[in-house]
């Protein structure tokens, strides 16, 4: 709440990929249990001390949901019937005899991946985020927008998924951004400079437009019109330095700087249901898309995450979004439910 905007985030982000590649394991190894190669790749992967305490986790809250009926099971529960009907019905007898001697790990897996979405939204509720919704003073939930006027009548927009701390004193106005992307049009106070903090990046202002996003790999910061002064104090060489209308610079959490320019109309393109990406990692897109599906987006094919991705998606229809993407990288996406997708190579 007030007066705790200066807290920092103890949430880990390697902790957070390890949990999500945790749940896609779990339904790849339900789904081909006896896939050998499988096997020894997940084996591998456990042998990370981070990925193998995931693991541990992830089984421990599966167990823990095993008696629950998972969110929405009267919705997708027809729509499984319904799919499944549809595909005994384009059979041919041989493939019939297949579908046969493996419906029972169908039906487990289907069964896990309610047991997994549940177990997600148990993990949202109880974990890290609990603690950091709790400091904010405003948030959204996914696939919310919302606009907030300040004391000063600086306007704050917010992106789905976000939240944010106010600490105004009578010499400084101080935002703290906690989670998510905001998009903030500063009235000029030359007695007030106007900061806002997200990661290891502070940015003050006296009056301009600009885009500051956070996510598990660092802070980006966008500037629609105006100056801003940025500041960092993470890696060898902490910068500061000024940035200008239709320039950005991402500041990775290890401190690493990149510097770029775009055109102006792109800061803040999500406040128009857009998302436009420019040689973007497509595990970051993927992070992003995230705040406006409600269900759970896997990435179960890590090697994915690091290809750059360029386009411009629809937010609105973030499925379709998604898919367009993973066309780009000859990827497929998979719904397992209406609230569970998979990415992975075709």
């Amino acid at each position: 709440m007030k007066g705790m905007a200066d807290k920092t985030d103890d949430t880990d982000p390697t902790i957070r990929q390890a949990s999500r590649q945790a749940s896609g394991w779990m339904i790849r190894l339900q789904d081909a249990p006896e896939d050998a190669e499988l096997r020894r790749q997940f084996n591998d992967w456990l042998t990370d001390p981070a990925n193998a305490a995931a693991w541990e986790e992830t089984e421990r809250m599966s167990r823990a949901v095993a008696g629950a009926t998972p969110s929405h099971a009267e919705s997708w529960g027809p729509f499984l019937r319904q799919a499944r009907a549809e595909a005994e019905r384009r059979a041919t007898p041989a493939t019939a005899q297949l579908r046969q001697a493996r419906r029972i790990n169908r039906r487990r897996a289907f069964r896990l991946a309610g047991l997994a979405t549940a177990a997600a939204a148990l993990a949202v509720v109880a974990g890290p985020e609990l603690a950091l919704y709790l400091r904010a003073d405003h948030t959204t939930a996914t696939a919310e927008t919302r606009t907030v006027r300040l004391a000063d009548d600086s306007v704050v927009t917010m992106a789905p998924a976000s939240a944010i701390a106010i600490a105004y004193t009578a010499g400084e106005r101080r935002i703290r951004l906690l989670a998510g992307e905001v998009y903030l049009d500063v009235k000029p106070d030359a007695e007030r400079p106007f900061r806002v903090s997200a990661e290891s990046v502070r940015v003050t202002v006296l009056g301009t437009r600009f885009n500051v996003s956070q996510s598990d790999d660092g802070a980006k910061v966008g500037v629609a019109q105006g100056v801003v002064r940025i500041e960092q104090d993470r890696g060898a060489r902490p910068a500061a330095e000024a940035l200008r209308q239709g320039e950005f610079v991402r500041v990775s959490r290890s401190g690493h700087l990149q510097r770029g320019k775009q055109p102006a109309s792109h800061i803040g393109a999500w406040r128009r249901n857009q998302l436009i990406a420019q040689d973007q990692p497509l595990g970051d897109v993927m992070d992003r898309l995230r705040r406006y599906h409600s269900g759970a987006i896997v990435l179960v094919d890590g090697s994915l995450a690091d290809q750059p991705v360029t386009g411009v998606y629809d937010l609105g229809n973030p499925v379709r979004a998604l898919r367009a993407i993973a066309r780009s990288q000859n990827a497929v996406v998979r719904a397992i439910t209406p609230w569970l997708l998979i990415v992975s190579r075709s």
